[in-house]
């Protein structure tokens, strides 16, 4: 077994191809790769690590072990031990968590991407592959369709995004399953197999039954993922036009999103509500949008020029300007000054033991006469991060208290936009 292409025939030089097409060619660049243990991402780490050398890519692999089956621990070992053989260094990364209650399969996923961003950042790595495929991407299709999605929830899973300060790429959307797993036995590779996609209690095992029982009426992978390429193109240009609006009509400061009220409210609907969410989701750092009906009272809120909270957020409304800025109760992160904060800061400074990033609030404001001087608003300062040991306030970066300490976002609004 190894990486190379040696003797590679037109099959493994078309495979080939598309991984090195998964990241840009860059000199000694550290990239990632998680690697589950089935077909599809092992498939991706002997590919990505047969094109590394020329690529310039220095190639890390990731596991993470959910610590819901107990095959899981030795998965994760075979998967460090095929790394070993193709010259990649592995880590097994290892969900904490006591009983799971809801949805299983939804918050494995969340820790799962929320673990690998950690790790990533801590090693240098900005960028990380995932092994999806076009047959999940028709899955995905079914799944959005079966709950009545709208065009987001129909678009599929995109090629590129960015989250948790890490941009995430899967290289394989036009890849089957069939030929990964195909791949990998001429190679003699093995692969586990997770019962759960066996397990008929997950909609995407159903999703992925529904997908063969369609084949004879002609609607295959191909043709749903042509459906998908289609309703992509279409989010994309609603995506740019959301864009355009963000340049045009948005300003940050000290991490609060400043919107002319005028043209916000002289945008199409769709556009505008977008970017309302956009706003939304980039000042809280969540995961999802709100509400269709919950969106749709802050429009109204909005219109009528009042005041509101919504998704960790408090919105000001003033006859020129629409501000957006966390929600000081909902600003209760704490974390060591070199960790990401909030979900979004990053603190750059003289890092020292017993050092904690904290919301600012209103006492420590009270600290920082100077504040003022800034011009940010109160509500975006009171929830901004500040550096505490203890009880006593180290620096506040955005309230002009800063002795030698900095704090950035790591995606400006301009860029969340374009990549959510």
């Amino acid at each position: 077994m190894t990486a190379g292409r040696v003797g590679a025939g037109r099959t493994d030089a078309d495979l080939f191809q598309t991984a090195s097409s998964a990241f840009a060619p860059h000199r000694d660049c550290r990239v990632g790769v998680a690697v589950s243990g089935g077909s599809d991402s092992l498939a991706l780490l002997h590919l990505i690590a047969a094109v590394a050398p020329e690529m310039g890519w220095q190639v890390h692999a990731v596991t993470v072990d959910h610590g819901l089956r107990p095959e899981a621990a030795a998965e994760a070992a075979e998967v460090g031990k095929i790394s070993a053989v193709l010259g990649v260094v592995h880590d097994v990364l290892v969900w904490d968590h006591g009983k799971v209650a809801g949805n299983i399969q939804d918050q494995a996923r969340r820790a799962r991407y929320r673990l690998m961003a950690g790790w990533a950042l801590s090693r240098g790595i900005g960028q990380i592959a995932v092994g999806h495929t076009a047959d999940d991407q028709a899955e995905t299709f079914l799944m959005g369709l079966a709950r009545g999605a709208g065009l987001d929830g129909l678009a599929g899973m995109r090629p590129v995004w960015n989250d948790h300060g890490i941009e995430w790429r899967r290289p394989l959307l036009a890849r089957h399953r069939a030929e990964l797993q195909a791949y990998l036995q001429r190679h003699g590779l093995g692969w586990s197999e997770d019962p759960s996609n066996a397990d008929d209690r997950f909609v995407r095992v159903k999703a992925r039954r529904v997908v063969q029982a369609l084949q004879p009426l002609g609607i295959t992978v191909e043709r749903l993922a042509g459906v998908v390429q289609n309703l992509a193109a279409a989010r994309q240009a609603v995506v740019a036009a959301v864009a355009d609006a963000a340049a045009t009509i948005v300003q940050e400061r000290a991490g609060e999103c400043i919107m002319s009220r005028s043209g916000l409210t002289s945008l199409g609907p769709e556009v505008q509500r977008r970017l309302l969410i956009a706003a939304l989701r980039w000042v809280s750092s969540a995961e999802y949008a709100p509400r269709a009906d919950a969106v749709r009272r802050l429009e109204q809120a909005i219109s009528k020029g009042r005041d509101a909270t919504l998704w960790g957020c408090r919105i000001r409304v003033s006859l020129t300007e629409v501000r957006i800025a966390r929600e000081s109760k909902a600003a209760v992160a704490v974390c060591g000054s070199d960790d990401l904060w909030d979900g979004r800061w990053r603190l750059s400074g003289p890092h020292a033991a017993g050092h904690e990033v904290r919301a600012l609030g209103a006492d420590g404001l009270r600290m920082c006469p100077n504040w003022r001087h800034t011009g940010a608003s109160r509500d975006a300062l009171v929830a901004s991060p500040a550096i505490w040991h203890g009880d006593r306030l180290i620096s506040a970066p955005l309230a002009g208290f800063a002795p030698g300490w900095t704090a950035r976002i790591v995606a400006g609004f301009s860029q969340f936009v374009v990549s959510h």
